[in-house]
């Protein structure tokens, strides 16, 4: 069959030009869905299990395993710490999850996270140069109700086998415990991409957007939609970072998060939200629409869209107002109707429009960073330090309104941000080992740059198949009967 042709890199033009921007927009969500179905069918999953080391002969097994592996066991055991050269586990990382918060769709059920979590594997070793393994688990207990004692507890064990932990699509409030537990009870790294990830790539495309409206981080009125893990950490991050807490507002379901709410103070899982209640919106504003008036900045993570924010609402923003709407798979407003509306910039979690505010650019070089210096921890000092190094990339090869920070495709970047931390955690010493700078960048090109050959060749030799050019066609011709 014929190979596919299209490049998808612009998916505005594949479609019908009397296509309206509305059209386009649901049009692009129908063809990535099905296509990803298709795509994913075809290939079976997208990461596979590829040994590293050569077989030279009959005693390269020997070698490799028994009898001589013992050697291997016994120094571990005399030094654990040995692991992290001797064995993969330095460079390898657990993606955990019990698929109770997967992206805009809910509880999935544990098998129902794996394309997700396979897909932030695929990222980590293409784009950061690691290896990952998802890992998505039942934490059920016998009355059905999901328990986050049985996620730690299952991370502690299995923590030996790897050199950090990433948290994924974990509900709230589950999620606070999960983490905080075990930051602090792991010798390796555990990291919540959902909330950190999130935060540290929003702060990065808040601090070039800022730039360019000529405004400070700690003078903006800030607007936020959504209270569970991403933006309540993202608040958190903004502040630490300079915001100023007095002019954040942030609502959930029920209304504005403020000193009054007794009902998250009153439920003690919820205690990152409720210190959000004591240190924000002193106004104690329970009406969004209301805080909006005047808002320089709005960020939402709630409810999938389109229609989850109004057009008229972005109209009473501030003078060159700044909008990330981030929900997935849809935003609450598309980038294209917030601009009508009046907004300077807007931003979204997707990757076909412009200004992809995705915790996709954080996560594979924070790891990368933490994973070289073999932190104990990641720090918000270290996501921070993400932030401004994507930020400062971005800002050096140009920026604008439609262009805030980089692209995936961007293969620089990965580099310089795994550097960056890595310095950031030897500053917060929780880094065991220490290199400088070009040390630190230098080793995380050289395994990005092997992930990426490794990925061309295996495609260049036809190991990884082209798909056929009728698997998207059907994609596409799927979308655009389900928009007419």
């Amino acid at each position: 069959m014929e190979k596919i042709k299209i490049d998808l890199s612009n998916l505005d033009n594949v479609f019908p030009e009397n296509f309206t921007e509305e059209q386009i927009a649901k049009a692009k969500t129908l063809f990535l869905k099905q296509l990803s179905l298709s795509a994913h069918k075809f290939y079976g999953g997208k990461i596979q299990t590829v040994p590293k080391a050569g077989v030279f002969g009959f005693n390269w097994f020997n070698v490799w395993y028994t009898p001589g592996v013992s050697k291997i066991s016994t120094t571990i055991r005399d030094d654990n710490d040995t692991s992290f050269d001797l064995i993969n586990r330095g460079n390898l990382v657990a993606v955990v999850s019990d698929s109770t918060r997967v992206l805009g769709d809910g509880d999935c059920t544990p098998p129902g996270g794996l394309g997700v979590m396979e897909g932030k594997a695929f990222l980590m070793k293409y784009l950061g140069g690691v290896d990952a393994v998802p890992l998505c688990v039942d934490s059920k207990d016998e009355n059905g109700k999901n328990d986050p004692q049985k996620i730690i507890d299952f991370v502690k064990m299995c923590q030996h086998s790897f050199g950090a932990i990433n948290l994924e699509d974990i509900s709230q409030p589950n999620c606070y415990k999960v983490l905080d537990t075990l930051r602090e009870e792991c010798d390796i790294p555990v990291w919540h991409d959902d909330a950190q990830g999130t935060a540290c790539v929003t702060l990065a495309g808040l601090i070039n957007a800022l730039k360019l409206a000529g405004k400070k981080i700690g003078d903006v009125k800030i607007t936020m939609l959504g209270a569970g893990a991403s933006n309540a950490t993202i608040a958190r991050i903004i502040i630490t970072a300079g915001g100023d807490p007095l002019k954040i507002k942030l609502f959930d379901s029920k209304g504005g998060l403020h000193k009054n709410r007794d009902d998250i103070k009153a439920d003690k899982r919820f205690y990152r939200k409720w210190e959000l209640c004591e240190t924000t919106n002193p106004e104690c504003e329970d009406n969004f629409v209301n805080a909006l008036k005047e808002s320089d900045v709005l960020i939402a993570l709630s409810k999938p869209g389109p229609d989850t924010i109004k057009p008229e609402w972005i109209s009473t923003m501030a003078e060159k107002s700044i909008v990330f709407t981030c929900a997935n798979p849809v935003p609450e407003i598309y980038p294209y109707a917030a601009k009508k509306a009046g907004a300077f910039i807007a931003a979204t979690g997707r990757g076909d429009f412009p200004n992809q505010v995705n915790n996709s650019l954080g996560f594979p070089g924070i790891l990368k960073g933490a994973l070289m210096v073999r932190a104990k921890k990641i720090t918000d000092n270290m996501a921070i330090a993400a932030a401004y190094s994507l930020a400062k990339y971005a800002e050096k090869r140009g920026i604008d309104p439609e262009n805030i920070v980089p692209t995936m495709d961007e293969t620089g970047v990965f580099p310089e941000e795994a550097a960056d931390v890595a310095m950031q955690a030897i500053k917060d010493g929780v880094a065991r080992i220490e290199f400088t700078w070009e040390e630190a960048y230098n080793k995380a090109k050289k395994d990005i740059d092997y992930a990426r050959g490794m990925t061309k060749l295996l495609m260049d030799e036809d190991f990884i198949k082209t798909p056929e050019q009728d698997l998207l066609d059907e994609a596409l011709n799927f979308a655009i009967d389900g928009v007419r």
